[in-house]
């Protein structure tokens, strides 16, 4: 089991930034992947980025430039920094994380935390 908690979410000014964290406790070193997906009213939950343990990083291609995701191991905590947001940014940010064990994979929310871009 994976237990995931965000937190830096808020009310930012368009242009403006944020950073994210998000901390895992559990059964953290059976984690492959963690990431950040988001979900704005009335659409689908997405893929914003995700770190692999092998550090290797995926953006959406809305991103790509102004956010940036990482890692650290030994506080078990994951981070997006968030630059350059845009309104169409607002949307409830929520961490993932994937556990592989054998064929199998698990994944684990976290609660999510809101980020509002005013424009």
């Amino acid at each position: 089991q994976v237990q995931l908690v965000e937190s830096g979410g808020g009310l930012v000014q368009a242009g403006g930034s944020l950073r994210l964290s998000c901390a895992a406790s559990g059964n953290t070193g059976s984690i492959n992947a963690i990431g950040w997906y988001r979900q704005a009213p009335g659409k689908q939950r997405e893929l914003v980025a995700v770190i692999s343990n092998g550090d290797s990083t995926n953006y959406a291609n809305s991103v790509k430039g102004r956010f940036t995701i990482s890692r650290d191991n030994a506080k078990n905590m994951v981070s997006l920094q968030m630059n350059s947001l845009k309104p169409e940014d607002t949307a409830v940010y929520y961490c993932k994380a994937v556990v592989a064990i054998s064929t199998t994979q698990f994944q684990y929310w976290g609660q999510g935390t809101q980020v509002t871009v005013s424009s």
